[in-house]
């Protein structure tokens, strides 16, 4: 945690983690309150999260396939050019790059560090004005794609089928309410 995210982007407001060992031990607990970091555990039930994690996840292994051809076991090697590209492409849900999102100003690729380009030679008084407007651009991102969620909402549910039970009606109903029988956990019958 320490070399991987503080070191990388300085001490954060909140943590959210999924319910794993390591993430709900006492010394990790610990250690964040000392560096009054608040921690919050996603919940199992909310598909939302997992989907967006699966949605990166699959643009980041798109990217390795395409850059790994016939040697599959360097994909060590080839992973932080793949999730820095990532970083730096603009996201059509936001409209900005999550790179931006995340320090408030755009990326400079290493390129640009020898010899500035145009770009980087007529923005910096760009940079300035980024720095001041970042809790804008952040929200607005934030605006854009809850109006894309709704648009996706209003579209998957003008496909869904209306239906209306009467008293008696036979429905399948799902058993999970309640603690599971200890030892069968997902295999557990409903």
């Amino acid at each position: 945690m320490w070399r991987q995210v503080i070191a990388r982007f300085g001490i954060l407001e909140v943590v959210i983690s999924d319910n794993g060992t390591q993430f709900a031990d006492k010394k990790f607990g610990e250690i964040l309150a000392g560096l009054g970091i608040r921690q919050k555990f996603s919940s199992v039930e909310h598909p939302q999260t997992n989907g967006q994690v699966e949605a990166a996840n699959k643009v980041v292994l798109q990217g390795l396939k395409k850059r790994l051809d016939q040697k599959k076991g360097a994909w060590a090697d080839e992973l932080a050019s793949v999730l820095w590209s990532y970083c730096t492409t603009q996201q059509s849900s936001t409209g900005e790059t999550p790179f931006q999102l995340t320090y408030g100003v755009e990326a400079i690729i290493p390129v640009e560090i020898g010899e500035p380009s145009p770009r980087l030679l007529l923005g910096g008084v760009e940079k300035a004005v980024e720095k001041d407007l970042i809790d804008e651009a952040r929200e607005m991102a934030h605006l854009s794609k809850s109006v894309l969620k709704q648009r996706m909402a209003v579209r998957y549910n003008t496909k869904v089928l209306k239906r209306e039970f009467e008293r008696d009606d036979l429905v399948l109903r799902r058993n999970d309410i309640g603690l599971l029988t200890p030892g069968e956990g997902k295999l557990a019958a409903n």
